[in-house]
Parts: C-alpha cells; structure tokens; sequence
C-alpha cells in the first residue's frame, strides 16, 4: 500500500465523517424546533406524493407536483424564512460538548426543590412566575439582552424578583446550571393555534421558547395559580405540585446519569 492510497483513504474518512457529523447536528437541533420539524415533514410528504404519482402514472398531479419541487426550495426560504434563520441560529448556539455543567443528584434535587418552592408561594399568593431552564441549546441571546445576576439559586430570590411591583417580575428568569443567570427576559411567543385562547402572554412566551430550543419552562398563572410546564414544544397546564416536581426531574436527568442510575438499581436488585 503506497503513501498517495493511504492518504486517499484518510481523505475519504475525513469526508464522510464531517459529512456525518454536519447530518447529526442538522437533525439534532431540527428535532428541538417544532416548526422546523413540521416544515421537514411537510416535504417528505411531497416527496411521497411524487413517487407515488410516478409509480400510479398520475400525469396532471405529476406535473404539478414537478413544479412544485422545482420553485418549492425557493418559495421555502421565502415563506418560512424567521424558521430558518431560527434553526440556523439555534445550531450556532447549539454547545458541541453539550451542557456547560452536568448536575450531580443532589444538584439536581437542590434545584428542582427550590424552584418548587418558589412555585408554591408565587401559587398561593397569585404571583405570575415564568421560570426557563437552559439545557444543551444556549440561551446566550436571551440572557444577554436581560439583567444579568449569576446568583445562586434560592426560592426567596426566586420569590423576591417575581413579586408585584419589582422591576423584573414581568420578564423570564433564566437558570443555567444551578444558578440564576438573568432575569426579565424577554422571550419569544407562540404562535401555535391550539394553544387556548384564553392564556397569556406568560404561558406563550413559555411555550415559544421551547418551541425553538430544547429549554423547559415552568409557568404560574397570575390569575389562577396554576402551575404549568412547557418543554419539547408541549404545555403541559394546571399540574400539581408533585406532577411537576416529577417532570423536571426526570427531564433534567442526562443520559447517562440515567443509564448508571439504571444499573445500580439492577445491580441492587440482584443483590437482593
């Protein structure tokens, strides 16, 4: 084997591999973004139209649907432009090593009681409350435009910077880690029509910020009290207290943490 067909080889690798690595981190942050996924969905039916068209021998749809391919990439960047540019956004924001912080446990539980907390006094008060917490996707532009505090989290701060009349208590507080990054944020609003008409723009604002990334959102109703969490584009309303203990849990819980949780519980079961 000569040097020239080592090289070539290297070369091929490299190709496939930066070529592989571009579709991983396409399809990771499209799966984040709720429109984004729908656009992509939208296509592939097209596609499947077409072939079915072709295969069956529909001329008129064929011919229309050829038309449609042809100007469709064009009328895509036009029409669904803010998408794009978001989901291109989202993938420069996106961290390649994932989250600037891995959460022990008992980080994990601190934080998740904490904010429960918060939620139960703000609740029973009817204090609005619209809390994010940043994942894998960045929250840079968001904490950036906001008053930064990095302070460590704590529901009386929590309790403090959402009551009436506190210059901050309209906009988002943004969590990054296990401690506050910024607060009155001011979030993206959905624009999802089944969302119900009758919520605000608080829950909105919650809903729309997971819509474009992988963030969660805990939400409490000024009027009503109700407590409601918004990830991987989903509102998820009026849960109770344990309900939403359990859910950010188990959502902030990474992969692998999980995993090893898994097999120690296994491994104490055969003990037993």
């Amino acid at each position: 084997m000569t040097l020239d067909s080592v090289w070539t080889i290297l070369r091929n690798m490299l190709d496939i591999g930066i070529l592989w690595m571009i579709v991983y981190y396409l399809l990771k942050n499209f799966k984040n973004n709720v429109k984004m996924t729908l656009l992509i969905k939208g296509v592939l039916v097209i596609l499947i139209i077409k072939l079915l068209s072709d295969w069956l021998g529909l001329v008129t749809v064929g011919l229309i649907l050829e038309y449609v391919i042809a100007w469709g990439p064009l009328a895509l960047i036009i029409i669904f432009q803010p998408e794009i540019r978001g989901a291109l956004e989202q993938l420069g924001r996106s961290q390649l090593l994932g989250r600037h912080k891995i959460l022990t446990v008992d980080e994990r539980e601190k934080m998740v009681y904490e904010i429960i907390q918060a939620v139960d006094y703000c609740r029973k008060a009817r204090i609005g409350a619209l809390i994010v917490i940043e994942r894998d996707i960045s929250l840079a532009d968001y904490i950036d435009k906001a008053k930064p505090l990095y302070a460590d989290l704590t529901d009386e701060l929590l309790i403090s910077i959402f009551f009436p009349n506190n210059p901050l208590h309209d906009g988002a507080v943004i969590i990054e880690g296990d401690r506050i990054s910024c607060a009155g944020s001011v979030l993206p609003t959905s624009n999802n029509i089944k969302l119900n008409k009758r919520l605000g723009t608080r829950h909105r604002a919650a809903l729309g910020i997971v819509e474009e990334t992988d963030a969660i959102s805990v939400v409490v109703s000024e009027e009503t009290g109700r407590v409601s969490i918004a990830v991987k584009g989903e509102l998820f309303y009026n849960l109770s207290l344990d309900d939403a203990r359990m859910m950010l849990i188990d959502e902030l819980r990474p992969k692998t943490v999980e995993t090893v949780e898994e097999d120690e519980e296994d491994i104490y079961e055969e003990d037993d």
